[in-house]
């Protein structure tokens, strides 16, 4: 897997995940919506760590720096 995500947009996915991870703990969100909520957050963090984006693949989007 060759990296596509740039400091920026992990960033931004990182503050994604953890406004839907309290929305979901805080009672906000509840039932089928908070879980699907706390799914994505989860795969948006997953994504960030590992700086790879599937859904940008096969787009050939790339937001990381080149050096």
């Amino acid at each position: 897997m060759k990296k596509n995500m740039g400091a920026i947009d992990k960033v931004i996915r990182v503050i994604i995940a953890i406004a839907f991870s309290i929305l979901f703990f805080t009672g906000t969100v509840e039932g089928v919506l908070g879980y699907i909520l706390l799914a994505l957050g989860a795969i948006f963090l997953l994504t960030s760590v590992i700086s790879f984006c599937p859904l940008y693949a096969p787009f050939k989007i790339n937001t990381c720096k080149k050096k």
